[in-house]
Parts: C-alpha cells; structure tokens; sequence
C-alpha cells in the first residue's frame, strides 16, 4: 500500500522536473516584484503606524476603559422599559417607517435616472458623466449630515430622517442601478430590436425584466440596513427611536437603553430573516 503512494510522488517529482527545464521563465523567483510588495507593505505599516500616533492611540487608555464598560454593563442588567413599552414601540414603528419612506423614495427617484448613467441606454459620454457625477455628489454626503441639513430646512422630526435616507441612497442606489443595467445581457435587447423594436421598446423589454430581480434585491437590502442608519439619525433630532436612545443615554437610564437595544436588535434580525427570503424568492432558486 505505501509503495503506490511513493511512485505517485516520485513521477509529481518528475514532472516537476520537466516543467521546470521546459519553461525556466515561470519557475525563476521574481524579486523585484517580492521587492516592490514588501516596500508596499512597509508604507501600509508605517502609515498605520503614523496614524495611531497621530490620533493619540493608546492600549492602556483602551484597558482601562474596559472597566468602566463592564460596570455599564452590569447597570443595564436586566432590561427593563420601566412603563415606556409602548412609547418606545411607537418609536421603533416610526424608524422603521422613516426607513420604508426613504429607501422607496430613493428608489423610485433613482430607478430613471440609473438608465441616463448607463453606457448601453446612453452612448454620449458627457451626459453620462454628467448624471454619474451627480449621484457620486448624492452619495458622498453621509446620511447624518443629510439629516442636521434636512432638520434645518423642515424641522425636527420623521420627515427631515427619511428625505435624508432618500437623499444618500438616492445616489448609491442610481451608481449600483447604473450598473447592474450596464452588465445586463444584451441578447434580449438585440432581440427585440431584430424583431423591430424602437429603444424604448428594448429597455422596456429587453432591459428591464433582466435587471428587475437584482434591483428589488439591492432596495430590500438598503431597507435593511437603513433600519441601522435611521435609528442613528434619530440622535440628531430627525425622529424615531435614536431619540430616545440618547437622551436615556445621557440621564443614565441604562437598563431602559439596554431595552431600547434589545428592540432594535430584534427588529433588525427579523428584517434581515424577512429580506434575505424575500432576495432568495426574487433572484430564483439559484441564489439559494
């Protein structure tokens, strides 16, 4: 039994050998290249380095933290809403509808203009560039700073968070839009122009059925993760239950922020569970 294994190494052997008197070029130890990779990785390093200095990093700032963080930890125990369920449930139902309203206004909004930025509906290149231009302007600005610009032009509340959602995945949505339509396959659209289609006829036949299960995936993920983003905005005044997070944050009212934490853990898992089924039943049993 031991001899087979044996001849087998010894004919890998071999054949290593031959292959490397056949094509000497392959086998030969590229230092340069190891060179120019290990200089990289020193400047990687050396800004890394550079930037905790900088920054004022400190381990035993980081240690001695950890104390304190454990006795938060044991005031928050256990969760307690302390006769505030229903508010602070009225406060999550308004999040997440700060987080429906938005992710679907941005949708809507970037559903047309994600054609005008793609290179198979749009060959000139100046409109196009124009177009992705402006949604990299869009998606540049965090949703927090859309949020302290939207409460200063309508007000405190829901409605300055969820035009603030709209407004940065506005621009995320149309850059991956834009892309998912540039990598649609072609034949349909050939076909239907073969078959005498005008160009609205293809992108509305040939196009848009191809990229419809991907964009609805892509806008059940941004739903998702804008549950996250719309508690955060809540903090700065733009509604939902961020607002509460911290001012009982601030007065100290730890267990019922632990409560508040639990709420909104349970709500992003149950949408995570619902939105991956949902991506799972749109794309087809290929995603599975």
């Amino acid at each position: 039994m031991s001899a087979r294994p044996e001849a087998l190494r010894a004919a890998a052997r071999a054949d290593l050998a031959r292959l490397r008197a056949r094509y000497p070029a392959q086998f030969r130890t590229d230092w340069p290249g190891r060179a120019r990779l290990a200089a990289l990785l020193a400047v990687l390093i050396g800004l890394a380095a550079f930037g905790y200095w900088r920054l004022d990093f400190s381990m035993a700032r980081i240690l001695h933290g950890l104390g304190r963080l454990g006795t938060f930890a044991v005031l928050m125990l256990p969760p307690s809403p302390e006769g505030q369920f229903w508010t602070f449930l009225h406060a999550l139902g308004e999040t997440l509808g700060i987080a429906f309203l938005g992710t679907l206004t941005a949708a809507v909004f970037a559903f047309p203009v994600a054609f005008l930025a793609a290179r198979n509906v749009v060959p000139n290149p100046f409109a196009r560039f124009a177009v992705r231009r402006g949604l990299d302007v869009m998606r540049s600005v965090d949703v927090l700073i859309w949020a302290l610009i939207w409460i200063n032009v309508v007000g405190l509340g829901p409605f300055a968070g969820a035009l603030a959602i709209a407004c940065s995945d506005f621009g995320a949505l149309g850059k991956l839009f834009s892309e998912a339509i540039e990598t649609c396959d072609k034949r349909a659209g050939e076909g239907v122009v073969a078959s005498g289609g005008s160009r609205l006829h293809r992108i509305r036949f040939g196009l848009i059925p191809g990229v419809l299960p991907v964009l609805a995936s892509q806008v059940l993920y941004f739903f998702e993760s804008n549950t996250r983003s719309a508690t955060i905005i809540g903090i700065v005044g733009a509604g939902g239950i961020g607002q509460y997070l911290t001012e009982l944050i601030r007065v100290l009212e730890l267990q019922q922020v632990a409560f508040l934490v639990l709420m909104i853990l349970v709500t992003v898992a149950a949408i995570d569970w619902v939105s991956t089924r949902l991506r799972r039943a749109i794309i087809g049993p290929a995603a599975r």
